[in-house]
């Protein structure tokens, strides 16, 4: 009895696998007469459960039984999808020509702020990058920004606890960088940064770059030859900028800077307002104020810092006249982008 149990086992696993490795109605043909014609492997065996004795035959019987039926369905299962596969086959006309994937692009945010990196890394600069929920010792004390500071209020900050906030600019990560080492620093610090704003031309969440660098005799000279190579690699040979005295806690001198406008070039338009300049960063020699949160000795080394905007720069260099196409997640509009 055992003997004939381990047949019965042993050709119901070679009877699956053959089922199973059918891959056209013919190949599952010759499975089926194998196993289940007349002269079949199963129909031996039942002719043969009758030669046994008669306590053998009831359970060898009903085994083999079983196994004739389980065949018969698999069979038939299999043979249904065969059919179904052959009449997609032949539906499927291959000489038509194939649809083209729909192509992914990169954001155009994306675009810029890789744009900006790859330009400050060629003049010798390193990307670095930090935390956006920071310590407000960071984000505002260690940049001269105490707290009785008006210009704190321009911040327009999240506060995350009374020591905690949603940075609102990259520059904590001038002064994480001077802690870190000595002079000379050349960094830009690109990332997403937080402010309670929101307009056509401001959203909550935005990009800046921040860039530092301190060495010995470093000038406003360094920074503005530093911004204009920056400009004409951005918009082309042709970009021209000028500086306006403005005032920034952390920078003394501070200046404005402003690109002559990229869509009118200068002559006036609704853009510029008619003035023919577009505001484009802020910028300043680093103050000495600053040094003394890092010990540097401001005898020794100066320094320059700028930040910029990418959604800015991006709606400049695009002609883009509403920050929030950026958000907004309309195809129609992030599809007109590529590398």
């Amino acid at each position: 009895m055992t003997r004939l149990e381990d047949q019965i086992r042993s050709i119901r696993e070679e009877a699956l696998t053959g089922i199973s490795h059918a891959r056209e109605l013919s190949d599952l043909e010759e499975v089926r007469v194998r196993y289940l014609g007349k002269k079949g492997i199963v129909t031996q065996l039942l002719k043969e459960i009758g030669k046994l004795p008669p306590e053998s035959r009831p359970t060898l019987g009903r085994y083999a039984n079983e196994l004739k039926a389980e065949l018969v369905q698999l069979i038939k299962e299999k043979r249904e999808g065969l059919l179904k596969a052959k009449e997609t086959r032949e539906f499927l006309d291959i000489s038509m020509p194939g649809r083209v994937p729909l192509r992914g692009n990169y954001h155009p945010i994306t675009l810029v702020l890789r744009e900006i990196c790859e330009i400050f890394v060629r003049m010798g600069y390193e990307v670095v990058e930090g935390p956006k929920v920071e310590l407000e010792y960071y984000n505002f004390e260690a940049l001269n920004i105490p707290k009785d500071h008006p210009a704190r209020d321009m911040q327009a900050t999240f506060f995350v606890s009374d020591r905690v906030v949603l940075r609102t600019h990259t520059s904590p990560m001038q002064v994480r960088t001077m802690e870190a080492q000595r002079p000379p620093v050349a960094i830009i610090a690109p990332g997403k940064v937080f402010r309670r704003d929101s307009d056509v031309s401001h959203t909550p969440m935005f990009h800046q770059v921040e860039g530092l660098l301190v060495d010995k005799g470093v000038s406003f000279g360094d920074l503005k030859g530093t911004l204009l190579m920056f400009a004409r690699e951005m918009f082309g040979k042709d970009a021209k900028l000028r500086f306006r005295p403005s005032f920034f806690p952390f920078t003394e001198p501070s200046a404005e800077v402003d690109i002559e406008c990229v869509l009118c070039r200068g002559k006036g338009c609704r853009t510029c307002k008619n003035t023919g300049w577009l505001e484009i960063l802020g910028s300043g020699m680093v103050h000495p104020a600053l040094y003394r949160f890092v010990d540097y000795d401001p005898e020794e080394v100066s320094g320059f810092a700028f930040g910029m905007g990418v959604e800015r720069i991006a709606m400049l260099k695009y002609g883009i006249d509403d920050i929030q196409l950026f958000y907004k997640n309309d195809l129609r509009f992030l599809g007109q982008f590529f590398l």
